[in-house]
């Protein structure tokens, strides 16, 4: 454990480092070629935003301009630039957000070693690396990978900034927060809370000069944060495409509402379950006014039918809405929706929900503040390692305290406590070892009953997984931590064993990486399943990573099986459709649109890794090739090739051909975008003609949907349906094949029949009708 600091230094190259960037890349990059589209709803957008600068400012979801994504632009801006390079591929887009996880791990290094030393440097890059749910979201297209390698960028700059005294490193590091506010909104500012104290402790200047840079600082962050959103909610609606998500159509009130205090209430209005998710087809529990509430026809009868056969579709599917069983309530306070984010409280991130993500070090970075803190004095509170220790400890509070009672996020939100957990456990166990070595007193058992406490926890986190990862590793982290622990113990009461106690201080270190090096491989080893919801950790039986509903998930799991042939019966009888099942879209929605269980497969016959080798979303990246081939052929000109209610049934589509298609409610089918007066003005123009409206999440407006279905002349279904196995086969294959096969194999899987949603992906797989409309159609 102890190094040659002044040898190594002088170095040019640190040869631990590079081999710690190398693992950080393999464990990013390899076989996210694997990843199919992956989140498609993202990758529709960087489709679109290649067509256009206009579609590029605004970050448009379709190639029309019609809505924008959820989001704010900037890290898209640079997926589609590695789009415009390579093409558009899962692993293009996928391909920023692995490098920047890279360089995040390098950025810990060069935080770490000025102060703290290139040990400790080096072993926080490593625990950077080692998080799971960092490398997970790293493998996807989703915005948090790049978001923490820019806050990361700002701490670098403000921490040089007061190394230096120079006022201009510290304008750029808030800066810096600004640029990520435009890449996921009001989660970037849960870094500002430690910059804040820690530049008021550690900036050495008169109080006048201090305040008046921080006030500065201030206005500057305030200024580059609101420069997109202001320039774009100051152009004329006509003139811009909907902001998505928002319910007045203002990236100002997306920023503060949908993304901002909404995601701490959970009172969500779109984006299903609680907040909702890119790549699923769903509305919130407390959804707008203009939601769906109602079905007609067929549609009401499947609905229904499917809704008492399973209790997982129990209270979920209310007229075609996403909604957590008995509309939320209760289950949505305590377990921020159905997203498997454990019960509300001051030890959420230690429960089996949320540990296996960034808490597998946390109870070692915990009680390493007793050995950080063991030598502060009144007259050195304000040296660097102190201050920059406070620093991450600022970090850690406030994003930890707000996971703690949120009401909503996703699991992957938790790569936000990645850097302060490396950061303090590193500087922790390099304090604890020298404080071992010396053997100084009570400080001296530190290191011991933290190696102990930390392997304690880690063998709670594996405990419920042990079948699923055998339960050799579970006794061999037992083994070694035991081991460790009496070795260590007994180094205690030996003052002569420098070299000995060096050995075990390392083993000890490498014992309490294997598990997070395990759960960091999953997300590599099954890429097709970690996509729109990054995890860390095994592959539960519903999707979710972490643990915490698997009791859940497995009670619903039996009781799905139990009454999977009566409800197929039922749906059967009431709909006409004999490859409907009843029970699958909830289970193939829980994991991203195929059948629960490993890595998105099917328990049929289906071959699990042509499953896996599709990608992150399933049915998602599927596409109903008739359909295309019809509305391809009728079009006459107009803009788009047909209109459905929501953005992830539109998303293969457009990532296909490049053409645009109408999501009519953004992305979860809630958006007042469209009225009825506003949907016969585009018709008139001919600017759409083909409405594709499923059963399921047909929702953002019930008088749009009814006044389409009175109006419109319905296409038969022979001219555009595929057969059921046709479509679930070119979603779980890379063959684009139309092949018919027997319907009855999609109700084996558990799946309902997605050739009567098109093959819209995700969770649009119920009965499904095309209609056509023209001018002739509309009377006044």
């Amino acid at each position: 454990m102890e190094s040659n600091t002044t040898t190594v230094s002088r170095s040019r190259v640190d040869i631990p480092l590079i081999l710690i960037l190398l693992l950080s890349a393999f464990l990013n990059i390899w076989h996210i070629w694997d990843n199919g589209n992956a989140n498609s709803y993202y990758t529709a957008a960087v489709t679109s935003m290649l067509q256009s600068f206009h579609n590029f400012f605004y970050a448009s979801f379709d190639p029309a301009g019609f809505v924008t994504i959820d989001k704010p632009p900037v890290a898209f801006w640079l997926q589609t630039l590695f789009a415009a390079i390579f093409g558009v591929h899962g692993w293009s887009v996928t391909l920023p957000a692995a490098l920047a996880g890279v360089g995040s791990v390098g950025l810990i290094y060069l935080i770490m070693k000025p102060t703290f030393g290139i040990l400790v440097a080096r072993i926080a890059a490593l625990f950077m690396a080692l998080t799971p749910v960092a490398v997970a979201v790293q493998r996807s297209n989703n915005v948090d990978g790049l978001l923490v390698f820019t806050l990361l960028l700002a701490t670098w700059m403000l921490l040089k900034g007061i190394r230096l005294q120079k006022m201009g490193w510290i304008f750029g590091a808030f800066a810096m927060v600004g640029v990520a506010f435009n890449e996921k909104m009001l989660q970037a500012y849960m870094i500002l809370p430690a910059m804040y104290v820690f530049y008021l402790l550690a900036f050495k200047v008169n109080w006048k000069k201090k305040l008046s840079i921080l006030a500065v600082s201030t206005v500057i962050l305030a200024g580059v944060s609101v420069s997109w959103p202001v320039i774009v909610d100051s152009v004329p609606a006509s003139q811009r495409p909907y902001i998505g998500s928002s319910q007045t159509n203002s990236v100002l009130e997306l920023a503060f509402g949908y993304n901002g205090v909404s995601r701490l209430t959970g009172e969500t209005q779109t984006g299903g379950m609680g907040g909702g998710m890119p790549g699923a087809n769903n509305v919130a529990p407390n959804a707008s006014p203009g939601a769906n509430t109602s079905q007609t026809g067929t549609n009401t009868a499947s609905t229904s039918n499917s809704a008492t056969a399973n209790p997982i579709s129990a209270g979920i599917m209310q007229g075609g809405l996403m909604q957590p069983p008995n509309g939320g309530g209760d289950m949505q306070r305590r377990t921020g929706g159905m997203f498997n984010t454990g019960d509300v409280g001051p030890l959420r991130l230690f429960q089996k929900a949320l540990s296996g993500q960034a808490s597998l070090l946390l109870p070692f970075a915990i009680i390493s503040l007793i050995t950080l803190f063991a030598g502060l004095r009144r007259v050195n509170w304000r040296e660097g390692k102190y201050t920059e220790i406070v620093f991450w400890l600022m970090w850690l509070i406030p994003v930890g305290g707000f996971f703690s009672i949120a009401n909503f996020f996703h699991q992957y939100y938790l790569i936000m406590l990645a850097p302060p957990v490396a950061a303090i456990a590193a500087t922790g166990l390099v304090a604890g070892w020298r404080y071992y070595r010396q053997g100084t007193g009570w400080l001296a058992w530190l290191l011991p009953i933290n190696v102990a406490a930390t392997t304690a926890f880690q063998l709670y986190v594996i405990y419920p997984y042990r079948n699923e990862i055998a339960s050799f590793w579970f006794y061999l982290i037992a083994a070694l931590g035991i081991l460790i622990t009496i070795g260590l113990l007994i180094g205690t009461r030996v003052q002569t064993m420098n070299r000995g106690k060096s050995y075990l201080v390392s083993a000890a270190a490498g014992a309490l990486l294997l598990t997070p090096l395990y759960w960091s491989s999953f997300p590599m080893m099954n890429p097709s399943s970690n996509i729109a919801l990054p995890y860390g950790g095994p592959i539960t039986e519903m999707g979710f990573g972490g643990g915490g509903a698997r009791d859940r998930d497995a009670q619903m799991t039996a009781t799905h099986r139990d009454t999977s042939a009566s409800a197929n019966t039922e749906a059967s009888s009431s709909t006409g459709n004999t490859g409907m099942s009843a029970q699958g879209a909830p289970t193939g929605a829980m994991n991203g649109g195929a059948p629960a269980g490993n890595g998105g497969a099917s328990s049929t016959s289906t071959d699990t890794s042509r499953n896996r080798s599709r990608g992150g979303m399933g049915l998602a990246d599927s596409v109903n090739e008739k359909l295309l081939q019809f509305v391809t052929e009728n079009n006459q000109g107009e803009k788009y090739l047909f209109a459905v209610n929501n953005a992830n049934s539109a998303s293969a589509y457009i990532i296909r051909t490049g053409k645009a298609v109408m999501a009519m409610g953004g992305y979860s089918g809630s958006d007042p975008i469209l009225t009825v007066d506003k949907l016969k003005t585009l018709v008139r123009n001919g600017e759409v003609k083909y409405f594709l409206l499923n059963g399921m999440g047909r929702g953002g407006s019930t008088e749009l949907t009814q006044w389409i279905e009175e109006h419109a002349t319905e296409v038969p279904s022979s001219e555009w349906e595929e057969s059921s196995g046709s479509v679930v086969q070119n979603a779980l294959s890379d063959s684009k094949s139309t092949t018919s096969t027997d319907n009855t194999d999609t109700d084996r899987s558990g799946m309902m029949n997605p050739s009567q949603g098109g093959g819209f992906g995700g969770m649009g797989m119920m009965t499904s009708t095309l209609y056509e409309l023209t001018p002739d159609d509309i009377n006044d």
